[in-house]
């Protein structure tokens, strides 16, 4: 499981992600949400794919390494995951 893995991983799995996300699509992730509950996730960073993200409040957020931000392919908007709830990677439809 992800949150076993040691932050020099994590980071590569980031890398490796969002690699596969821009130029692989879509790609299913399976994932625990915060209140415990499963959460399947098809996604995509394909640039001809996206609507570029607009921010709706003024308020900056930090940029973290421990989540991603992907593209909602069925309800055509952005989400993100924490990497380290990631139980599972599946490519295709």
């Amino acid at each position: 499981m992800v949150k076993e893995w040691k932050q020099k991983e994590k980071t590569e799995l980031r890398k490796w992600l969002v690699g596969v996300l821009k130029t692989t699509s879509p790609v299913t992730i399976v994932f625990e949400k915060k209140d415990g509950t499963e959460r399947t996730l098809l996604c995509t960073l394909k640039e001809e794919i996206v609507i570029p993200y607009e921010a709706k409040t003024d308020t900056k957020k930090e940029k973290s390494e421990e989540t991603l931000g992907v593209w909602d392919v069925e309800k055509s908007a952005w989400r993100s995951f924490r990497l380290d709830s990631i139980k599972q990677i599946n490519f295709g439809i």
